[in-house]
């Protein structure tokens, strides 16, 4: 597959003769000829593997024939035909089974080209592979050590999630008590509750926590609860009832579980949804099951179920940062009343956790920023492009995107437009080539994006669009 991707990359550069240097196009030559060669020498391991398995079986059907044909001989007396089976031809056929067996376990470490490709047996990771291919959990994930896994998962969030630590700890721990079975197994793996204003990262510590779970984002379900607003909308969830509309077509709750047992399912924006909807959710938190209108029970038990609610949103902005003595419990006890007075009782006591995210400061907006800044350097890698951003340019995109009401949400679109869209505007005229460095400063309060290579200071005008100009 990699070599057919990397031809086509070859066909597609040669018809437009344009977009990639000639440089590019030698090195997906050369790697195009090397993929050639290890493919012709896969296909020769393969066949030489392919004669071995198949001697491999042969031999044991001869071994079966033998062995049968024994019996056959001594049950008909014949003795000396018994004899020479049982002391001369089973023992050769053994000793030649023995030895392409033997032959095939020394080679398997030890082959240049890699494990083998063909078994006669099956081994655990061939069980992990079908497993996977059921479950959609990958293989790699299952065959890791789990209990070393979940334990490192606090670190691997944090990477991702800037400036909320309490969170990622609050829910990495409800994530441990259950794979340590100290939970309920007959409720979903753990249930919570994300509280916090606008642009703190809800949404994106549920992305990072389905991709540590389950290898992938798209392991998500999201469901906007501003959609079941309407008494009559809750069938939605579980499909209509018979003889209604959109009975064949299932709940959109239930059809997306069933698909994808293993999930992170994300109610956004809870306290949107019509009191009713929480009928559902307490079956679904109590049992970890939902009967759909088919008749169908959907298990839950192998999900995170997660809610996301606005509530005491003022509050955490308010006293979150506050520097007086025992704001943060204050703060805390009056989104928890908060809570209270919007929602049942039945339906928070089935809770797991609380968890509070706090609004951000400006130190961790240029955290984000410098993470954002990698993932843009990611992109231009893949068009043989550097990028090099300064201290200062950090400390001015935080600065322009910082906005303690809506978070980060501000900040992402202030680097599209100020860092992105100029770097974008340079590729398409053809400032940057292959190779090149693009530099981003902050000089007199703007953002100065260039080449390396230029000796130009940024001695144009705001408004000029020459290369080497500031970005304001």
């Amino acid at each position: 597959m990699e070599r057919l991707s990397l031809k086509s990359d070859f066909d597609k550069s040669s018809d437009r003769k344009v977009g990639m240097a000639s440089e590019r196009l030698r090195k997906i030559d050369d790697e195009l000829s090397n993929l050639k060669v290890k493919q012709d020498d896969l296909t020769a391991k393969w066949m030489a593997e392919r004669g071995g398995v198949d001697r491999v079986s042969e031999l044991h059907e001869k071994i079966a024939d033998i062995k049968h044909e024994i019996v056959r001989c001594e049950r008909e007396h014949n003795l000396d035909r018994a004899a020479e089976l049982k002391y001369s031809t089973l023992p050769q056929l053994l000793k030649e089974l023995e030895s392409l067996e033997s032959d095939a376990d020394a080679n398997e470490g030890t082959d240049v080209l890699g494990e083998r490709m063909l078994r006669d047996e099956v081994v655990a990771d061939d069980i992990a592979n079908v497993v996977s291919i059921w479950t959609g959990i990958p293989a790699q994930k299952m065959l890791e050590s789990e209990s070393a896994r979940i334990l490192s998962m606090g670190d691997k969030l944090k990477e991702r999630l800037i400036g909320q630590d309490e969170a990622v700890n609050v829910v990495t721990e409800a994530i441990q008590r259950s794979r340590a079975g100290l939970n309920d197994p007959s409720k979903p793996i753990a249930s919570l509750i994300f509280l916090g204003p606008t642009g703190v990262g809800k949404t994106e510590l549920c992305k990072a926590l389905s991709e540590f779970m389950f290898d992938t984002e798209e392991a998500m379900i999201r469901i906007d609860m501003s959609e079941y607003m309407e008494k009559h909308t809750v069938s939605r969830l579980v499909g209509a009832p018979p003889g209604y509309i959109g009975y064949d077509e299932g709940g959109q709750l239930t059809n997306a579980v069933r698909r994808k047992p293993y999930s992170v399912i994300l109610f956004d924006e809870m306290e949107k949804a019509h009191p009713d909807v929480f009928n559902v959710m307490l079956q679904l938190l109590d049992d970890g099951r939902v009967t759909d209108s088919k008749g169908h029970v959907v298990n839950f038990r192998n999900c995170i179920v997660i809610f996301t609610s606005n509530i005491g949103s003022k509050d955490i902005i308010d006293l979150g940062s506050s520097s007086m003595v025992g704001g943060q419990e204050i703060m805390k006890q009056r989104v928890t009343n908060a809570m209270r007075d919007h929602f049942k009782p039945e339906f928070l006591n089935r809770i797991d956790e609380y968890v509070i995210f706090n609004s951000l400061s400006k130190q961790d907006l240029r955290g984000i920023v410098k993470l954002e800044a990698r993932r843009l350097e990611d992109r231009l890698v893949e068009r043989s492009m550097k990028l090099n951003i300064s201290e200062t340019a950090l400390d001015l995109l935080a600065d322009i995107g910082f906005d303690p009401v809506y978070g980060a949400r501000p900040l992402k679109r202030t680097i599209q437009r100020e860092l992105e869209t100029a770097v974008a505007k340079g590729i398409l005229r053809g400032d940057y080539k292959d190779n090149d460095t693009i530099v981003v400063d902050a000089i007199d309060g703007c953002l100065d994006v260039r080449k390396e290579t230029s000796i130009v200071a940024s001695s144009g005008s705001k408004n000029d669009k020459s290369p080497g100009n500031i970005y304001g």
